[in-house]
Formats: C-alpha cells, sequence, structure tokens
C-alpha cells in the first residue's frame, strides 16, 4: 500500500477535512484492509460526517485488529456517548484508561460522560485527573471548569475557565493590554466578544461594574445582530459590530484596556451571592415597542412568545433545540392564550410533517420582520412571556426583566443553568427553568409547561391585569 494514503488521510483528519479524509482512508483500508490505524482514523472521519452506521463499523474493526489502540477506545466512546449509548461509552473509556492509566483524553473524555450522567463526584475527579496529568491543555481545564460551575462552585472554576483560547488571535491583533482586574480609575476598557450572541448578553452586565470600578468608558465588541441593542446597555458607551457585515464607524476612543467577554466574572471575583444580578441592564428602543405593540394588538388573552430551535451550529443543538412546533401543541390548546413565533426564520415555522400544520393554529410568526435583537427586545417588551429553548433569546428576556420559562435539555445541560435548580441566579425573579429527565423526551416537560400555562391564564382571567405581568 502506498504509504502517503493514510498519512493523507490522516492529514485531511487533522485539518478538519472529513470527507476528504474519509476518501483517502478508504483507499488506504481497501489496499490493506489488516491496518487498524487506517479502519480508527477513517471512523472518526465517517464519525464526524454523521455516518454513524459506517463509522461504527470501521471503529469495531479497528479494535478487532488492535484491541490494545487506547486512542481508538477513547474516540469510540466518543462516539458511543453522543448516540446516548453511555453504559457501553464508559466501558470504552475505562478499556483506555486501563491500557494507558496516564491518557488524559481519556480522563477527561470520562469525566464529561459522568458529569451527563450526573455523578458529579466521580466527573469531578476524572477531571482533575485530566488536569493533573496534561496542566497545559485548555480542554481539560475547561471541562473541570464547567464541572465545577454547574455545582455553583465559582471561586475555583474561574480559575480554571481562564484556559480558554477563543481570545488568542484578538490579543495578537489589538496591541492593547489585556486588564488583569487592577485598578481602572479613568481608564477606558474595551470588551472583546467572545462566544455566541448569548453569551455576549448575559455577560455584558459587568459593564456597570466596569464603571463603578472606575471605568471612564465601556465599549463591547459584538455580533451584528447585537449592536443597536447594546447601545442601549446599562455601562456601555460604545457597541462596535465585528465581522464581515458589521460596517458602520469605529469610535475614536483610545482604549486603554481590554477584556474577553467571559473573563469578566472572574476578574470581578463573581460567587453566586455576588452575582451582578440587577435586571433589566438591558432595554427595549421605545420607538420599536410603539411599532410592535400595533402587530401584538389582537384582543385580550395572554400574550405568550415562542421560540423552539437554536443556532444549528451549536454543539449540542440537537439536544437543545424541540423536533419542531408540533411539540409545543399542548400549549395551543390552552384557553385564554395567545402564541406568537419569534423564529427568525420561516423555515423554522414551516415543516415537511403535514400534522406540523395544524400543531399550533392560533400561533403568529412573529420571526420574518425581526431585523436584529433590538426588534426581539421590542417584541418582548410587549409580550407576557417567553417560553424558549436554551438560546439567546432566553437571555435576552431575562436581562431585560421579562418573565420567561427555559426548556433544558438533560444531555449536556449547559453549565449556566447549575443543577437542579428552577431558577436562575443570573436572572432572579423572572426566569423558570424547566429540566428535561434522563432518558426523556419533551412531552413530560411540555405537559408541565403547559399545565402552569392554564393556571397562569386563569389567574389573568380571574384579575386581568396589562401586558407584561404573568401574575406570579
Amino acid at each position: 500500500m502506498p504509504p502517503d494514503l493514510f498519512q493523507q488521510g490522516t492529514s485531511l483528519l487533522q485539518q478538519g477535512r472529513p470527507a476528504e479524509a474519509a476518501t483517502a482512508l478508504r483507499a488506504a483500508v481497501a489496499l490493506q484492509p489488516g491496518l487498524a490505524e487506517a479502519h480508527a482514523n477513517l471512523a472518526l472521519a465517517l464519525d464526524r460526517m454523521g455516518e454513524d452506521e459506517s463509522a461504527l463499523a470501521h471503529y469495531r474493526r479497528a479494535l478487532a485488529l488492535a484491541p490494545g489502540q487506547d486512542t481508538a477506545w477513547c474516540n469510540y466512546g466518543a462516539f458511543l456517548e453522543r448516540r446516548k449509548d453511555y453504559a457501553q461509552a464508559e466501558r470504552a473509556y475505562r478499556e483506555a484508561l486501563r491500557i494507558d492509566p496516564a491518557s488524559a483524553p481519556a480522563w477527561s473524555n470520562l469525566g464529561v460522560l459522568l458529569d451527563i450522567l450526573r455523578r458529579t463526584a466521580e466527573a469531578e475527579h476524572a477531571h482533575r485527573r485530566a488536569v493533573a496529568l496534561a496542566p497545559h491543555w485548555p480542554h481539560a481545564s475547561v471541562n473541570l471548569a464547567e464541572c465545577l460551575l454547574r455545582q455553583g462552585r465559582l471561586d475555583e472554576a474561574w480559575r480554571h475557565f481562564e484556559a480558554r483560547e477563543g481570545s488568542k488571535d484578538f490579543a495578537a491583533r489589538v496591541g492593547i493590554a489585556r486588564w488583569d482586574g487592577g485598578p481602572l480609575h479613568g481608564r477606558a476598557l474595551l470588551i472583546g466578544v467572545e462566544g455566541g450572541q448569548g453569551d455576549m448578553i448575559q455577560f455584558c452586565r459587568y459593564a456597570v461594574e466596569l464603571k463603578r470600578r472606575g471605568a471612564s468608558v465601556v465599549g463591547v465588541l459584538c455580533h451584528p445582530g447585537l449592536q443597536a441593542l447594546l447601545q442601549r446597555a446599562d455601562g456601555i458607551d460604545h457597541a462596535i459590530a465585528v465581522g464581515p457585515e458589521g460596517g458602520g464607524r469605529v469610535p475614536d476612543v483610545a482604549w486603554d484596556l481590554w477584556c474577553p467577554a467571559q473573563s469578566l466574572p472572574a476578574l470581578c471575583a463573581t460567587r453566586l451571592e455576588s452575582i451582578p444580578a440587577d435586571v433589566p441592564y438591558l432595554h427595549a428602543d421605545p420607538a420599536r415597542v410603539a411599532v410592535w405593540e400595533r402587530s401584538l394588538d389582537e384582543g385580550p388573552g395572554l400574550r405568550v412568545g415562542l421560540v423552539w430551535k437554536g443556532n444549528p451550529r451549536f454543539a449540542n443543538d440537537r439536544e437543545r433545540s424541540l423536533p419542531g412546533p408540533r411539540v409545543l401543541a399542548p400549549l395551543g390548546q390552552v384557553p385564554g392564550v395567545r402564541l406568537f413565533s419569534l423564529q427568525k426564520h420561516v423555515g423554522d415555522v414551516d415543516s415537511a410533517d403535514p400534522r406540523d400544520e395544524q400543531a399550533l393554529p392560533r400561533m403568529r410568526p412573529l420571526g420574518p420582520g425581526l431585523h436584529d435583537f433590538a426588534d426581539t427586545a421590542a417584541v418582548l417588551e410587549g409580550l407576557d412571556l417567553l417560553i424558549s429553548v436554551d438560546t439567546a433569546v432566553a437571555h435576552l428576556a431575562g436581562a431585560l426583566a421579562r418573565p420567561c420559562w427555559v426548556l433544558l435539555p438533560h444531555h449536556r445541560t449547559d453549565w449556566r443553568w447549575l443543577e437542579q435548580r428552577p431558577d436562575s441566579p443570573w436572572y432572579p425573579g423572572v426566569m423558570r427553568l424547566y429540566r428535561q429527565g434522563p432518558g426523556e423526551d419533551w412531552s413530560r416537560v411540555i405537559a408541565e409547561v403547559a399545565r402552569d400555562l392554564r393556571g397562569l391564564a386563569e389567574a389573568r382571567t380571574a384579575s386581568p391585569q396589562g401586558p407584561g405581568s404573568t401574575g406570579r
């Protein structure tokens, strides 16, 4: 077998080009079917392409040919975990560790699996082993941080969370000193964009704290869709859109310092009891509120917004997003409620399943008219309640102090929602969390939401109140 086929496929896989890697590795396997490494790498490429059955066959073949490959066992475990075959995934990780007890990837992956299984003490032990074995590996440190964050142990967690690598390129480009938590008196600080739009909404709250510490000017780099919204945020003087769609004029400010958005909690020594949780810290544009109010004013009834899908590029989107609007059908059967879809794209509402057409007959689609998050904020001001999966719109509702019920998946629940709590200390008094149980679909959660929504609508009928009150 020409050795370059295996090497070429492996190189393409490392470059994040799984389809091309699979082509080369298939050729390598055809020429030398007994080469375990080629089967293992082909399995990983197919795994990343979503070709599960073919990936499974090649994982098994690789391990049959060379059962002593700890890396293949580790990758196989990750594959099984994604398929929710948790028992077999744990066996695979533990076999990798039997072969090589010093495998940091196997310890880290096992920790993530144990987090999913809510075996928190064991998960923490596994993460700490990974960090001890690979103290300079950011992935292991961030996994430990998220395990601790879910437990509310923020003090230690933020230190490990600083291993994130996302801001290194920005630091090299801007040529501004990075804030280390020191005095800010009279200095201009720029908050760097980091994570998704929900992250920026959640952490822009720290602008107020930066001003309290003496910053003279606070700016924030953000996604274009957030610019108009964040320009009205408490403590922010300049919201600067970045990326190809950013455009506009960059303010003429001599920035003294910069800081990644997700480093602000650590630098401000945030604990559960000291989360800066004065909501609202974002505010809708009154002119936009007036425009959207005309779209919402269709008569009596509780105004409820719905969001059932997040960004499909998010790693856990398959779990956090609902299969479609039909899952929410029980909400459409609650008397005294008017439903509005806030899904951005028309395709998020449409479905190939004809049954979805009748799932929520009273749902009015507002999404196509939402040009940015400032529009969404204006709509939320006119609603009584938002019911949403874990996405940026939920954070927006919380930041606006608008009542919001969030549907959380059991698989890899995001760290910021902590463990078991029915509320969020980041958005106190306005947010209620509904958690999916192990092995469940969404039916029980939606039934519980429908029950609570019915009670809310009945209370509203008994004691009429203006828009914006949930009767709680």
